[in-house]
């Protein structure tokens, strides 16, 4: 990678709870991307990356979820976004508007734009680069329905060449 590359944490479906070590792994990246399924504004204040966080809302990011004192932060989360890196565009939604288990294809085909694809929603880790853009899941980050423990992806990004490690961690909090 140049000197010209960022990281960036990608998580998804903390579900009101931020494994801490998800958090510890996340703030140490220029960038963090939540794909939604955030549940309280205090998950996303344990967010600090160096530079910019990028949060979408999820199929349960609406007021009725949130405290009242909350609304104003999860009625500002979008339900897609953007973040520009060195080498091509992240683009990020929580996938539910596609069904249960969003294909592959149609994320492609609604962000053709895109060098990568983020999305949450089934909680289950993925990473496919069969074709670009990639779409990458980086599976739950908090205690619900972690498949195995929590997880995130961290993404290098540089402006020739991009990597993608998973992080996984035991189930044990």
């Amino acid at each position: 990678m140049s000197k010209n590359s960022v990281k960036v944490g990608i998580l998804s479906d903390s579900h009101g709870f931020l494994d801490p070590r998800i958090a510890e792994t996340v703030n140490q990246c220029d960038h963090i991307v939540h794909a939604g399924d955030i549940f309280n504004a205090h998950v996303l204040s344990q967010l600090k990356p160096k530079d910019s966080l990028v949060a979408v809302a999820g199929n349960n990011d609406f007021s009725d979820f949130w405290k009242a004192e909350e609304s104003a932060v999860v009625n500002a989360l979008p339900e897609n976004d953007e973040l520009e890196l060195p080498g091509g565009l992240l683009v990020v939604e929580h996938g539910h508007r596609f069904g249960n288990h969003p294909a592959h294809e149609q994320l492609r085909e609604s962000h053709t734009s895109a060098r990568i694809i983020v999305y949450g929603h089934t909680h289950h880790r993925v990473i496919d680069q069969d074709e670009k853009p990639w779409v990458v899941n980086p599976g739950a980050s908090g205690k619900v329905r972690t498949h195995g423990g929590p997880s995130c992806l961290v993404l290098h990004a540089g402006a020739d060449e991009w990597t993608i490690d998973t992080v996984l961690f035991a189930d044990s909090i």
